[in-house]
């Protein structure tokens, strides 16, 4: 497949007619909601045609992570059957006594087994009522908590069907890294002879001494040794409360999974991968939250709004800014095709484990297109 970068005055027609294609096929793989209306700047997958083969791709797992209301997050699993080794159904949270509230999560797991999909079990311990350095610090200093945490997922687990764990504790005190990484040991310890996996999602680093005092508890060597796979939180530099920038720079990606490489095999690091745009109300005020949706709508407002897609090369992020009917001026940062590819070639070029999706639920079309042109996805029932 070719991406196509379209120029000022550009129909799709022309596209169409210069890559000998039909004009269908284009507007089905990108999911073009206005096929009449292009903006400059946009990127299109071009499909192949005629049908050549493909060169190598490589075999890897790809996890996605789904928050959405039951029925909606099994329809999309069902939707992408094909291109999901594994699912993570988004989250069982965790009590500082090791309770674990309750999940309907049934309808995704059938639909994932359906579709030979793995369904992993993940847990947080973060929620609206209960601080998550509270509760990890409980957790990894109280043995009855210990102890009845991982006695309550093993019991989920076999009761839903779940066929490994996934630990996402975030907000870790640096005081409690030893104490993170014993606990991962006590999990593994208990949940292989069973016959589940184990895996942890942690925050970016690129240094073993960053000096952001949230990063320290996130022992990479640590989790490379000891549980199956790392899922690197390779997003959130776009955050929803800062300033407008791109979500999932690849460049800052690229130092994350180098630091990450040295310290634990490539065959255990997933890459993190957000499947959303957000818009910023300029002038940017400090706790002021951006608007979250859609790589998809990102391209529809940009049409809307009849302004140009620019893109940051160093970044190999798209981006534009408009004004709104109120005259208040957006900042748009989101993904596409070219963003996509950017983000493929670092997982070939570095021969990762895979892609984690957070998360599922977004519309970006030339994503799922690009993803299955590079790669085989590894099917593991």
């Amino acid at each position: 497949m070719d991406i196509h970068v379209v120029q000022s005055g550009e129909s799709l027609w022309g596209i169409a007619q210069h890559y000998q294609v039909p004009l269908v096929s284009i507007v089905a793989l990108n999911g073009l909601a206005y096929p009449e209306r292009l903006v400059p700047g946009q990127a299109l997958v071009i499909p192949s045609m005629p049908p050549v083969f493909a060169p190598e791709r490589p075999v890897i797992e790809v996890n996605a992570y789904t928050y959405q209301p039951v029925k909606e997050a099994a329809a999309e699993i069902v939707q992408r059957n094909g291109l999901l080794s594994t699912v993570l159904p988004f989250a069982y949270h965790v009590t500082e006594a090791g309770n674990l509230d309750n999940l309907d999560d049934q309808e995704s797991i059938a639909a994932a087994y359906a579709h030979s999909i793995v369904p992993l079990m993940p847990i947080v311990n973060f929620s609206l009522n209960e601080s998550g350095a509270d509760v990890a610090h409980a957790i990894f200093t109280s043995s009855s908590a210990r102890e009845n945490l991982v006695s309550s997922v093993i019991r989920v687990m076999q009761q839903k069907g779940y066929r490994g764990l996934n630990i996402d504790f975030e907000s870790v005190r640096p005081e409690d890294r030893q104490g993170f990484n014993d606990f991962l040991q006590f999990v593994v310890d208990r949940l292989h002879p069973l016959g589940f996996s184990v895996s942890t999602a942690v925050m970016p680093k690129t240094a073993i001494d960053q000096p952001r005092a949230e990063y320290t508890a996130y022992d990479y060597e640590a989790h490379g040794r000891i549980v199956d796979f790392v899922v690197l939180m390779t997003y959130e530099w776009g955050y929803r409360f800062g300033p407008p920038q791109a979500i999932s720079p690849v460049n800052e990606m690229k130092r994350v999974v180098e630091y990450a490489l040295s310290v634990m095999p490539a065959s255990k690091i997933s890459l993190g991968f957000e499947t959303y745009a957000r818009d910023w109300l300029l002038p940017h005020k400090e706790g002021q939250e951006a608007e979250t949706f859609s790589p998809k709508e990102a391209l529809e407002r940009a049409i809307f709004n009849g302004v140009s897609i620019q893109f940051n090369e160093t970044a190999q992020s798209p981006f534009y800014m408009y004004v709104d009917a109120s005259g208040r001026t957006h900042e748009v940062w989101f993904e596409d095709a070219r963003s996509a590819q950017a983000k493929f070639d670092l997982v070939r070029l570095y021969n990762l484990r895979g892609i984690s999706y957070w998360a599922l639920g977004f519309p970006y079309p030339e994503n799922w297109a690009l993803l299955e042109s590079n790669f085989s996805v590894g099917k593991w029932l």
